[in-house]
């Protein structure tokens, strides 16, 4: 363990972000980074717990936090790196974009602030990759496998690195003209540089793993072209159909999904001519924005609209606001719902909670208002219940609406239905040990979880590429 008594000694001090005013003129990473000596006290805080709640109950990819923290504080940074790769594929990811489930798990958060794992994991990422740590693995005998990846998002990046350095060959097979899925198109470059990306797939190219781009997996290359010529395949679509706006007035112009929105700016940012390639421009200068949805893809919206010059953001969420502080429905260690303000909502956001969409109007085929209405949430004997509050309605200027109302499931279209697998009652694909029910098809992350965590994708990535191995070896 660190210094025995580092946590009575030490404070917590959190990284924070770049000032403000900074921030909001360019779309580099908010982010600010501790000094090392901080680091090294801030690690000096992982007290020895006994059970290391941080691991078992808040990691989804079961990071080995109080060793990391440990070597860490004795200045061991090699090892912390060698330790934090043999469970997460991406740590210089997970460490920028995760919303660390693992702090409020920690031991000291019933009646303190926990250690602040998330940034040294980023830190001892950065240093490895700062110091040449970071090496494309020494792959050992080609087993002459071939495995087909579909899909370039965290999940399928994690299966695809795994396998390789199981001697597999590898081909990922991504949609979008680059790789990445959503950590390329759908999280802002303020919070991954994509750069941070880039770096690590030169890695898994040296490796071995292939990346045909531009090739969508049931229209450009048929489904039984890929069962032919691989002996296992893994589906890593994500979760990719949005939830719609079911509200009178959802079809006006300048009324986008998130993701449309977000996609944009980030291939603007990439050098990409929208123009050119036909798009319409979803922009936010000089507009009333109003973004729809009060989770981290609303958050996003906040953000990148605020730097587009928007006049105004109002964030609007169906749920009601929750706790400041403990929340006695969601004890340690479960994730706390308490109140979160993210970077993007700093920089100048109106939030409202409890309230509903109930209609949009607008002039000449173009949004120009949001209707809505307060509404009321009681638990009864069928769990929360939802309804109006009377002489509650409200109506804001409204430019462009964004709706960041969350995913329903995998695309069924093009591939799944066509390769006729089957799915769950919620829509996602249907799994057992992440194996399908056609034979040597399986399937990881959003696409049979359903919208979650960069970090939970990463880990079913992970033991999706442990089925497949087991799978092959039993051929």
């Amino acid at each position: 363990m660190a210094d025995p008594r580092g946590f009575l000694t030490y404070p917590r001090v959190s990284p924070g972000y770049r000032g403000v005013a900074e921030r909001v003129k360019d779309f580099a990473e908010v982010d600010a980074l501790l000094p090392v000596e901080t680091l090294h006290q801030q690690a000096a805080r992982c007290m020895d717990c006994g059970i290391p709640f941080c691991h078992a109950a808040g990691c989804p990819v079961l990071n080995r936090i109080p060793e990391f923290n440990d070597l860490v504080y004795q200045g061991r940074w090699r090892e912390a790196a060698d330790n934090l790769h043999s469970t997460n594929n991406f740590p210089e990811i997970t460490g920028r974009v995760c919303p660390a489930p693992c702090e409020p798990a920690c031991t000291l958060a019933i009646n303190a602030d926990p250690v602040t794992i998330k940034h040294i994991e980023l830190q001892i990422a950065e240093r490895a990759f700062n110091e040449g740590w970071i090496e494309p693995a020494a792959i050992g005998a080609r087993t002459g496998r071939r495995v087909a990846v579909v899909g370039s998002g965290p999940a399928g990046l994690a299966a695809a690195q795994q396998l390789v350095r199981a001697g597999h060959k590898v081909v990922v097979f991504e949609k979008d003209d680059r790789v990445g899925g959503l950590l390329r198109y759908g999280i802002p470059d303020f919070k991954l540089d994509k750069d941070v990306l880039d770096r690590r797939l030169a890695q898994m190219i040296v490796e071995g793993v292939k990346f045909e781009t531009d090739v969508n997996v049931g229209i450009d290359v048929s489904t039984r072209y890929l069962r032919k010529s691989f002996d296992a395949i893994c589906l890593c679509l994500g979760a990719g159909e949005p939830r719609p706006l079911e509200a009178p007035g959802a079809e006006l112009g300048s009324v986008h999904f998130a993701m449309d929105f977000l996609r944009q700016q980030n291939r603007t940012i990439a050098g990409d001519d929208l123009a050119r390639r036909g798009e319409t421009l979803i922009h936010a200068a000089g507009k009333h924005v109003v973004v729809i949805g009060g989770g981290d893809t609303g958050s996003d919206c906040v953000g990148t609209s605020i730097r587009q010059g928007a006049v105004s953001v109002t964030q609007l969420e169906i749920l009601p606001k929750p706790p400041e502080g403990a929340n006695p429905d969601t004890p340690w260690p479960a994730w706390p719902r308490i109140l979160r303000t993210s970077s993007s909502q700093e920089e100048g956001c109106a939030r409202r909670w409890s309230v509903q969409t109930r209609s949009l109007t607008g002039e000449c085929g173009h949004v120009t208002h949001l209707h809505g209405c307060e509404v009321e949430w009681t638990r009864g004997p069928k769990g929360w219940q939802m309804r109006e509050r009377p002489g509650s309605d409200f109506t804001i200027k409204a430019d462009l609406v964004l709706v960041a109302m969350g995913f329903l499931h995998v695309v069924h279209a093009g591939l799944v239905n066509p390769m006729g697998i089957t799915l769950d009652g919620r829509g996602n694909v249907a799994v057992a040990n992440h194996a399908t029910h056609l034979e040597g098809v399986f399937a990881a992350g959003d696409a049979v979880r359903g919208a979650s965590l960069v970090v939970h994708a990463i880990h079913a990535g992970r033991q999706a590429a442990r089925a497949i191995n087991a799978f092959l070896a039993s051929k």
